[in-house]
């Protein structure tokens, strides 16, 4: 059986969670070769984190020079 959708919870409110039911997401992130919790870092580093920016790589063309 699938998870509910956004729209399935909107649709029906007993399957909305209350407040107190909730519980934080922990999110980590390589920094420096190993992986910490975002949540441990100091000021400067958590605006750093929030102002990374990601991106998509395009596959090559395929070069026709020989």
């Amino acid at each position: 059986m699938s998870e509910p959708t956004r729209a399935d919870l909107s649709a029906d409110p007993s399957l909305a969670l209350r407040d107190d039911e909730r519980q934080r997401c922990e999110i980590w992130t390589r920094v420096m070769g190993y992986h910490r919790p975002v949540a441990s870092f100091n000021v400067g580093k958590k605006g750093e984190h929030r102002e990374r920016c990601f991106f998509r790589e395009v596959r090559a063309a395929p070069s026709l020079a020989r």
